[in-house]
């Protein structure tokens, strides 16, 4: 098989929406950990719960893994159009697949949420921060893979 498979000037082009999808669904995580983090404070000081929050962060949440794990398998798409080897980038890519490894867990915990007081809370925080501190390293690491 010869690489690329496809046109050089459209794998560019793809690849910069590819950089542009991931940018915008990591701008929509840090909105929605913003969410997270506002009820988890209101909730924490006993304070009314805002249940229009909570509806919207209940309502994207599940959005927003299916967003980062469509932008991990279209860039995995791209590399093996361009190049046919998956380790072309081993640090983005290991970042994205810990990324929608994560991104799962969370959704997942979030399920077994039940009531004010659930064991799950805090994993689900602590999951939900870690995603955040890879999306910066994915970020960065893309800027890398793009230049």
């Amino acid at each position: 098989m010869h690489y690329p498979l496809i046109d050089p000037v459209l794998l560019a082009k793809l690849r910069l929406a590819h950089a542009a999808f991931n940018m915008s669904a990591a701008a929509l995580i840090f909105y929605h950990a913003g969410l997270g983090i506002r009820i988890r404070r209101k909730r924490r000081t006993g304070a009314p719960l805002p249940f229009p929050m909570i509806r919207r962060h209940r309502k994207l949440g599940p959005a927003l893994v299916a967003l980062g794990i469509a932008g991990f398998s279209i860039g995995l798409t791209l590399v093996l159009l361009h190049t046919g080897r998956v380790l072309e980038y081993p640090p983005h890519l290991f970042t994205g697949a810990a990324i929608v490894v994560l991104l799962l867990t969370t959704f997942f915990l979030s399920r077994l949420i039940k009531g004010r007081n659930s064991p799950y809370r805090t994993p689900h925080f602590i999951v939900g921060i870690v995603i955040l501190c890879l999306y910066l390293i994915e970020v960065l690491l893309g800027i890398g893979v793009l230049l």
